[in-house]
């Protein structure tokens, strides 16, 4: 059952304990309702998909509760600053080059070296964020594909029991997901309409390009997606390695296995499985390439739960190159 926590000191205090301990919390913005995980922690990440029930893993925003904390997991340059300072907190998350030391789970990220920050415009959020002292990933707190939450009860109707808990904060005030801006190129680039219009966004920031007008890479959340791939090839729904391949295996294992291996979740666990999985794909395609090998083949994985996320992934890692 889902506790349906004040949002009081005592509340913020459980919650912010709940997440740092690997659950979900849902919680207010100013934009909509939230379904927060530790950003670090790559199976509470992994948790967020199963309880969505999210058909792909597209990039996550990572929740600050300012800029400061922000930036020192994304590299900010003059323009980014230039944003912070304009609009958040508030319903702007920005798109920047993720820094290396930063230990956000890149399940969070897609695999890929940007991430998308955000400091919400909402008091009890932040306060939230700076009990849990994590970066807090949050997509909407809704079923995927259903309308974006702006009320517990939405949050309830389709999460109840899925969730640990809820951080009741009434309605949000916007009730528009917020704007995302790619900042990682030298043109700023609309990634997603949102809370802060084009025309206030080109006042600090100069001109910005549409995203759907450009065909651009997919950065954010509510866009295809389009993420890291291996430098090598795959060969999906293999039952065992050939000469020259590793091995990225799940569940039970072939008897022979090649010098160079990974399991997803030797358990067969879907959770686990999907956790792991772009750091398993980055350490392979790595490791493999040092070991000369020149494919890397994939067990099977159910296309149940998190197994069908996790097979749209592959599919796309294994798709030829253009």
């Amino acid at each position: 059952m889902t506790e349906r926590l004040a949002a009081d000191a005592a509340g913020i205090a459980h919650a912010a304990e709940l997440l740092r301990a690997g659950e979900l919390v849902a919680f207010a913005t100013e934009t909509v309702y939230g379904l927060g995980a530790d950003a670090t922690n790559a199976s509470a990440v992994a948790a967020i998909y199963e309880a969505k029930g999210r058909p792909r893993f597209n990039p996550l925003i990572s929740h600050f509760p300012d800029a400061d904390a922000a930036f020192r997991h994304a590299a900010a340059d003059a323009r980014a600053r230039e944003a912070a300072q304009a609009f958040w907190p508030g319903p702007l998350t920005l798109v920047l080059p993720r820094r290396g030391e930063s230990d956000i789970a890149a399940l969070a990220t897609a695999g890929l070296s940007s991430v998308a920050v955000r400091v919400p415009g909402h008091g009890i959020a932040r306060a939230l964020l700076a009990a849990t002292g994590r970066p807090v990933a949050a997509p909407s707190a809704n079923r995927s594909g259903r309308l974006s939450p702006t009320r517990p009860a939405h949050v309830i109707a389709g999460l109840e029991g899925r969730i640990a808990a809820i951080l009741e904060s009434g309605a949000c005030e916007v009730g528009l997901e917020s704007a995302i801006v790619d900042l990682t190129g030298a043109t700023p680039v609309l990634l997603r309409p949102g809370g802060i219009s084009r025309e206030a966004l080109e006042a600090v920031l100069g001109p910005v390009s549409i995203a759907s007008e450009m065909g651009a890479a997919v950065k954010a959340p509510g866009m295809l997606a389009s993420h890291y791939a291996p430098v090598l090839p795959m060969r999906l729904g293999a039952t065992a390695p050939e000469d020259g391949e590793a091995w990225l295996g799940f569940g039970v294992e072939p008897p022979a296995l090649p010098p160079v291996s990974r399991n997803l979740s030797p358990a067969g666990d879907l959770v686990e499985a999907a956790a792991r999985l772009f750091d398993s794909l980055h350490e392979l395609d790595a490791a493999a390439g040092l070991a000369g090998l020149q494919r890397i083949a994939v067990a099977r994985v159910p296309e149940r739960g998190l197994g069908a996320a996790i097979n749209d992934r592959l599919a796309r890692a294994a798709a030829p190159r253009s």
